[in-house]
């Protein structure tokens, strides 16, 4: 149950730090706003808080919970792609393109070699 609570507060965290990382920028076509990059630093900043509101705690219960420091990166980052590929797509209407799919499979083989000594025990 903490492991399902801690991939929750992950994929929380990482909705809102697409967006702060992102999500100042446009589409292409769209007017561009000319929105001063210090106050987008801020804008980003503010966002990014609410994102570690989830983010640490779904990392300390992920580490009480037995996961290893590699264990959570790893799962951050299949987390980061699932999130960020819709985002992408979706939000700011990039094309998409298949190699994303084999970076994508090569980052689920790095998740089955970090848990790989569970897997073999279970």
């Amino acid at each position: 149950m903490r492991i399902t609570f801690t991939i929750i507060l992950l994929i929380i965290s990482n909705v809102v730090m697409t967006y702060a990382w992102y999500g100042t920028l446009r589409k292409p076509g769209e007017e561009v706003a000319h929105t001063e990059w210090w106050k987008l630093i801020l804008i980003s900043w503010g966002v990014a808080f609410f994102e570690y509101c989830f983010m640490i705690p779904g990392n300390h219960i992920g580490r009480s919970a037995g996961l290893s420091l590699a264990q959570l990166k790893i799962m951050q980052e299949v987390i980061t792609l699932s999130v960020f590929v819709p985002f992408m797509l979706f939000f700011m209407g990039e094309n998409w393109k298949w190699d994303y799919l084999w970076a994508f499979l090569c980052v689920l083989g790095a998740v089955f070699f970090v848990n790989r000594e569970a897997l073999m025990a279970s």
